[in-house]
């Protein structure tokens, strides 16, 4: 094992063996997904702004208790 890979153990105790081809094909999972990300990002639709709320005082329950000092 060289510095830069990282152990893995499996459940019982043994360690796992990662093969090459395995990373590959997660990396290929990585970009495809990302590229359906990047894809979903560019056809999003912009939205005009919501107009603001009319202002508006609520009253809640309990809080028109004054505090003695």
């Amino acid at each position: 094992m060289t510095a830069n890979q990282q152990l893995e153990l499996g459940f019982n105790g043994t360690p796992r063996r990662v093969s090459g081809r395995r990373r590959e094909s997660r990396v290929a999972r990585a970009q495809w997904w990302f590229a359906q990300m990047r894809a979903v990002v560019a056809e999003a639709v912009a939205w005009p702004p919501a107009d603001a709320a009319a202002a508006e005082q609520s009253l809640f329950p309990g809080l028109n208790r004054q505090i003695r000092l």
